[in-house]
């Protein structure tokens, strides 16, 4: 595993049941990775997300209360790839710390337009087929920083990326069922390439990443353009930001808002994405829901 050079938090211990002390403690900048660092762990170790459910991560500012979920981390994974530039900065201020970027192998694909043009699309983890990497990425980090449960890990990463490849299979073939000219995912940020990519669709969205700017009236009479020239069934929108854009484009060209999709954080247990499995499993369907007319 290649890991990062070493990067710190110098921060006193975290608060754990008594249990889990001599379990390796992980924390993870946000709530997907730390889904598939758990799954990848097991009982092996304590897994804890610096942002919480819901939250919008580009952007996001770290509270005081954020930073205790990271003391006396044993290891910290990020997504890199410009995502998390905030907690970049939080970790060059720390003390020592082994971190992994857990996206390192993947070939970026390039944003395209707005102040970001040409830089890596950070969302990576929409790729069902880039989620492999990140799985044994994040196995490798683990069994580098605690090699006497290397075992433990191994076989969780494999077991998991065999669930992930079964539950995406299926949705593969509903995506099929759409006629091939109406393949268009029409989102609000482009955060979907990944997924278009592996699903066969071609991609329009409103602004690039949500760093930049968010529902100009160019971005949306492009959009509206778009989906016009193209006669694209439906349009959709991420859930962390404002739909009404999005929902704008659907009025203004009389095809259906195909309702909100999930990328960059999961939803407290029992909402409607509480794993990165259903993250995708969710986002998918409602693709191919709204492309089929919504059957």
């Amino acid at each position: 595993m290649r890991l990062s050079s070493l990067l710190a938090l110098g921060l006193t211990a975290i608060a754990l049941p008594a249990a889990a002390e001599d379990k390796l403690k992980v924390a993870t900048s946000f709530t997907v990775i730390a889904d598939m660092a758990r799954n990848v762990a097991g009982d092996a170790a304590e897994v804890v997300s610096i942002t919480k459910p819901g939250a919008e991560i580009h952007n996001y500012q770290p509270t005081p209360r954020d930073i205790l979920g990271v003391r006396d981390a044993d290891l910290v994974l990020w997504n890199g790839l410009n995502l998390e530039l905030w907690f970049e900065q939080f970790l060059d201020n720390a003390g020592d710390r082994p971190a992994a970027v857990i996206s390192e192998g993947i070939e970026p694909i390039s944003i395209s337009g707005g102040n970001y043009e040409g830089k890596p699309n950070p969302h990576a983890w929409m790729s069902p087929d880039n989620a492999a990497t990140y799985v044994d990425n994040i196995r490798d980090a683990l069994s580098e920083a605690d090699p006497e449960n290397a075992e433990t890990y191994a076989a969780n990463a494999e077991a998991y990326k065999k669930e992930i490849a079964a539950m995406i299979e299926p949705l593969r073939a509903e995506i099929e069922k759409v006629p091939e000219q109406k393949r268009w995912l029409v989102s609000c940020e482009g955060a979907f390439s990944y997924l278009a990519r592996d699903l066969g669709l071609r991609e329009l969205y409103l602004w690039p990443i949500n760093a930049d700017a968010t529902g100009t009236p160019q971005q949306v009479r492009k959009v509206i353009d778009g989906v016009r020239e193209h006669e694209i069934p439906a349009v959709f929108c991420e859930s962390t930001v404002n739909t009404d854009p999005a929902k704008q484009v659907a009025r203004e060209t009389g095809v259906a808002y195909g309702g909100e999709l999930y990328v960059d954080s999961l939803s407290e247990e029992g909402g409607p994405v509480p794993s990165y499995l259903e993250l995708l499993r969710v986002t998918t369907e409602t693709v191919a829901r709204g492309l089929n007319g919504g059957e």
